[in-house]
């Protein structure tokens, strides 16, 4: 009897303990943009990155997205429309010189989410969801790696992909 007692203790001790939220983010910067006119500073996607965002929302097609997130730059809108067309999502937009905010973590904690950056914001982004300043901007022609940082308690992991270069 003590023993079934003590196995079903176990057995409600193990249900009723919470396992912590899993965050994902998926960072990638813009595709190829527009560069015929050097002083725009805000162009649109070139042929080949209008084709590079098509292959993201390819890429993340079987990948569960609860949120897509982009600057205010034509290029990065570009950029998220396939995917967030096809996920059934809006755009919602977030402050390039507020990386990772208070209010942005609160809205994104347990989600799986697709941030469109630039070169430079988004390694800046994966350092400061991982408090930590190891990487650089990317290189002017990058634009097929993708950033992936988890978050599961206070665990958190990163690691960089490329995508269809």
């Amino acid at each position: 009897m003590r023993k079934i007692l003590f196995l079903a203790l176990v057995f409600v001790a193990f249900t009723n303990c919470k396992q912590p939220q899993i965050t994902t983010y998926y960072l990638i910067r813009h595709a190829e943009k527009d560069r015929t006119n050097p002083a725009n500073q805000d162009p649109n996607l070139n042929e080949d990155g209008l084709k590079r965002a098509e292959k993201w929302a390819t890429y993340f097609k079987d990948i569960s997205l609860d949120a897509v997130y982009s600057t205010n730059y034509k290029r990065t809108q570009q950029t998220a429309k396939p995917t967030a067309t096809a996920k059934n999502l809006e755009i919602l937009s977030y402050n390039p010189r507020e990386l990772y905010a208070a209010d942005f973590q609160k809205a994104t904690v347990g989600k799986s989410v697709l941030i469109v950056g630039h070169s430079n914001t988004t390694p800046a982004f994966v350092n400061k969801i991982m408090e930590a300043t190891f990487l650089e901007d990317m290189a002017d022609d990058d634009n097929a790696s993708l950033f992936i940082v988890t978050i599961q308690g206070n665990k958190k992991d990163y690691k960089v992909l490329k995508v269809g270069e």
